[in-house]
């Protein structure tokens, strides 16, 4: 066993949760600690993609652990050194702008400031429709964030959703292991 502990935030990309919730299972096999934690909207809305309700019991399984579901709850990660990395996967535009404005109004926003502000990694693996357009400026804000890192990505859809990326979320486990010798691996940009 590994004597580390990963946080892993979802956000409410919810057509990327089964690939999110593959590495989170790669993750617990390799034999990390997780610390789970969702956004409001992640914990409660039911869509296509499956019901929250679902998803809690799957993640929760998983980690072995009840999901950190609120702001309250997330504040203490980093004072209590709860993670030695957080991850956050997958991360929407919408979080992404908030990360890179010092906007805590989110309980995955609330661990990621709590995660960053006694110096350690935090790994960003987006998922957004509009990571070529709006979420850009915030994207090459955030690379130039100490202690932020990405989960390298590509256009999903160049032809139907031409501003669309979605990270490689089989690169999560390499990302995060280059993140904590504070390494962004590459290339960024598949």
């Amino acid at each position: 066993m590994n004597n580390l502990t990963f946080g892993f935030a979802m956000c409410g990309s919810f057509c990327t949760f089964s690939k999110a919730i593959n590495q989170l299972k790669d993750i617990a096999k390799a034999g990390y600690d997780i610390l789970p934690i969702m956004s409001q909207n992640a914990y409660s809305t039911d869509t296509r993609f499956g019901k929250a309700g679902d998803f809690i019991d799957e993640v929760e399984d998983i980690c072995n652990k009840k999901i950190i579901s609120s702001i309250v709850d997330a504040e203490p990660i980093g004072p209590k050194k709860l993670v030695d990395l957080m991850i956050v996967a997958p991360c929407t535009g919408n979080t992404m702008a908030k990360i890179a404005n010092g906007i805590t109004d989110t309980t995955v926003t609330m661990a990621v400031k709590s995660t960053l502000r006694i110096g350690l990694p935090v790994l960003l693996a987006p998922a957004t429709n509009d990571a070529l357009a709006a979420s850009a400026q915030n994207i090459a804000k955030l690379l130039n964030t100490k202690n932020i890192y990405f989960v390298p990505m590509k256009q999903d859809n160049p032809i139907k959703k031409p501003t669309s990326v979605v990270s490689d979320f089989s690169l999560i486990l390499p990302s995060a292991l280059s993140a904590l010798e504070g390494k962004q691996i590459q290339p960024i940009l598949l």
